[in-house]
């Protein structure tokens, strides 16, 4: 998927009433430290514009979206959407992330910073942040050796794309830049046959809800294609729900 073909889908400047609210300490929120990781959600925001909450002392905020990521000098931009100065101290982003998730990192700044031109304020990665995962149901990562697919037809092509994760109510695919081509958020996939497994075949409807593109060192550039199960029939949504119990209590 190109720069342009992203860039299409970026959202407009933030308004005050796309605020985020903070993550909670009594919610069951993960902590993320690893700077790839890190540094790939940003550039998700980046790509999506999603709107960034950032709380300055007292718990007053400004909006602001993430221009660019600079994963070489480990830094990003932020776009303000006013000319508000940065204090020195802590500040606290927020942001949704991929619509299933919440993205909450701290910042500790030696000096003020006033945005140069444009409202552009540069600021390094946090050390650490905390995601809070909005699934209905937990999803599980596909079984290392098994045969896990997704096999499907859109405009004649037909697609096989690896499982990496599953649950009850949606699956997660891996599909290259070209196969991605076809694919966007939003689109209907109708008799989807999902292989989980050399014994056991499920035939359901999905809807794409998410796409973000990653990098992996065997593979290189991916896109994650996350879908939710739009239509399944009883009987097979029973075998599904067997097959995610039993991954489960392994």
């Amino acid at each position: 998927m190109t720069d342009l073909a992203f860039a299409s889908m970026r959202k407009g400047p933030p308004a005050p009433s796309a605020a985020v609210e903070k993550i909670t300490l009594n919610s069951v929120a993960h902590e993320m430290r690893d700077p790839f990781d890190i540094g790939d959600a940003l550039a998700l925001l980046a790509a999506s514009g999603e709107a960034v909450t950032v709380y300055l002392p007292e718990d007053v905020f400004v909006m602001a979206r993430i221009d660019a990521v600079d994963p070489e000098h480990s830094s990003f931009t932020l776009d303000l959407a006013s000319h508000a100065v940065l204090p020195a101290g802590r500040i606290t982003l927020v942001a949704a992330l991929n619509g299933n998730a919440k993205l909450q990192c701290d910042i500790v700044l030696d000096e003020a910073i006033v945005p140069g031109e444009a409202r552009l304020a540069s600021l390094p990665f946090p050390g650490a942040c905390l995601v809070l995962n909005r699934r209905a149901e937990p999803r599980l990562d596909a079984p290392l050796g098994a045969s896990h697919i997704a096999r499907f037809v859109v405009l004649g092509k037909v697609y096989e794309l690896p499982l990496y994760d599953f649950s009850s109510g949606g699956v997660g695919l891996r599909a290259t830049p070209s196969e991605a081509l076809e694919l966007y958020v939003g689109k209907r996939l109708q008799g989807v046959e999902l292989e989980l497994g050399p014994s056991l075949l499920i035939r359901a409807d999905l809807e794409i809800r998410l796409m973000r593109p990653f990098r992996t060192f065997l593979l290189g550039q991916q896109v994650q294609v996350g879908c939710r199960i739009s239509h399944i029939s009883m009987q097979m949504r029973e075998h599904l729900e067997q097959v995610v119990e039993r991954v489960a209590q392994r």
